[in-house]
């Protein structure tokens, strides 16, 4: 038997995971027939659509639940062997196959109670408090809802005039792809295969070309779907040994996408009516845990004044997978806040604890924030390498440690004393004229 290194077994391992991930596909999985929502249309939106017994069944999966359990538990059976017990790599290694595991039975459970219940599993539920702290997502999620729907009607949005064509947004997006991306070709491809309007794999970007966009938008896909989704999966590629790292499983989803809306903020390409868009879903996914279903998902997006293709799109997202009776949710959707909360509490916490050489790390492929103090561990070690493509503001973290530091006094301030302090104020009758 021929000598291997450490390191090439941990690569070995890194591309058996890959190979055997790889046909599965939980968005296309889990996706309604588009005759569901036609037939939720024609009822002007009265009736349920019919979810037939056999409809997931029907969707056919390229690979075998079965079959795919197994080789993941020789892939588990190899980790203990290379790493034996108690060590934090294999330990990684081993959750994350777990993981995999756990996701082909979520996926064989499609439109069954059980669906959900390994959703929460992977994905969390708004009922879940952050991590070390007591506060739900749910929780933000209704005092964002409370401040967001109170300006939401006193800001007008430069630049959120939908008049962009979807191959006007490709043009753009490809430019500014190939500025960032300096050593890969990353290319923004239209789609008609896709729910939303744009969306991020490989080294490509979806956009979907059914739809009109805003300059905003573009703006934003750059850093969200580029900078973030398409980046972190090409450090990820760029590793050595560590290839396990371009790769996503559920575990990573949080700080994925909270690190996507962490750019957005940052880099000020947000704005007060996509942050509301992602709130709501927080909001209406723990509706459905309380019971409702897809009709009262439907009308509350359309009390809270969503266009009705809209409407649709987002309440049968949520119902991605599930029956549409209610108590069952796709709940995926709360990563996008959670994440957000975690890294920035991440961040600030490395700063205080004079560690500030962590937070790059955060886009060194697809990972967990809890990850990062390991994965510096192993760049130390050689076996991880520093992110390739990094963000301006990551590049130089001077003005994150600034902003961090500051944010940590915040904590201190009395956010009711200075609220009634200012609302006096706004609420003054100015005397300006002589009387």
């Amino acid at each position: 038997m021929v000598w291997t290194s450490y390191k090439e077994q941990i690569k070995q391992i890194s591309e058996k995971i890959i190979s055997v991930q790889k046909p599965i596909r939980i968005m296309d999985a889990i996706k309604h027939d588009p005759q569901l929502i036609e037939e939720f249309k024609k009822s002007k939106y009265k009736k349920m659509p019919k979810l037939a017994k056999d409809h997931y069944a029907n969707s056919k999966l390229d690979y075998s639940i079965p079959a795919k359990i197994k080789e993941f538990k020789a892939i588990n059976q190899n980790i203990q062997k290379v790493f034996g017990k108690d060590n934090d790599l294999g330990n990684l290694l081993t959750e994350i196959v777990d993981e995999y595991t756990l996701v082909l039975d979520m996926i064989k459970h499609r439109g069954q109670q059980t669906f959900y219940e390994r959703s929460k599993e992977l994905y969390g539920s708004p009922k879940d408090p952050f991590l070390s702290d007591h506060n739900t997502i749910f929780d933000l999620g209704r005092m964002l809802y409370s401040i967001l729907t109170g300006i939401k009607n006193t800001m007008d949005i430069p630049g959120g005039e939908k008049d962009l064509e979807a191959k006007e947004v490709v043009k753009r997006l490809n430019r500014r792809m190939n500025d960032y991306f300096h050593s890969d070709e990353v290319l923004a491809v239209l789609s008609d295969g896709i729910v939303a309007d744009a969306a991020a794999g490989g080294d490509k970007i979806k956009i979907n070309s059914n739809r009109m966009f805003s300059p905003r938008q573009v703006d934003i896909y750059e850093v969200h779907e580029g900078w973030v989704h398409v980046g972190t999966t090409l450090n990820g590629r760029h590793q050595p040994v560590a290839k396990w790292l371009s790769v996503g499983p559920p575990r990573c989803a949080a700080t994925q996408e909270g690190l996507a809306v962490l750019m957005e903020i940052f880099t000020f390409r947000t704005s007060v009516r996509r942050a509301q868009r992602i709130n709501d879903r927080i909001i209406a996914i723990h509706k459905i845990e309380e019971g409702a279903n897809l009709l009262d998902i439907f009308e509350y997006f359309r009390t809270e004044g969503y266009p009705e293709e809209e409407c649709i799109n987002n309440s049968f997202r949520l119902f991605r997978g599930c029956h549409f009776n209610g108590g069952a949710a796709f709940t995926k959707d709360i990563s996008y806040c959670r994440g957000f909360v975690e890294n920035f509490n991440f961040m600030r916490s490395a700063i205080r604890a004079n560690k500030p050489y962590l937070i790059p790390f955060l886009f060194v492929g697809k990972t967990h924030v809890e990850d990062i103090p390991l994965m510096y561990h192993l760049y130390q070690e050689g076996i991880v390498d520093f992110p390739r493509y990094l963000p301006p503001q990551f590049q130089d973290i001077n003005g994150i440690a600034v902003w961090m530091s500051f944010s940590t006094f915040f904590n201190k301030v009395d956010v009711r004393r200075v609220q009634n302090h200012y609302n006096k104020l706004f609420n003054r009758d100015f005397m300006i004229r002589p009387h």
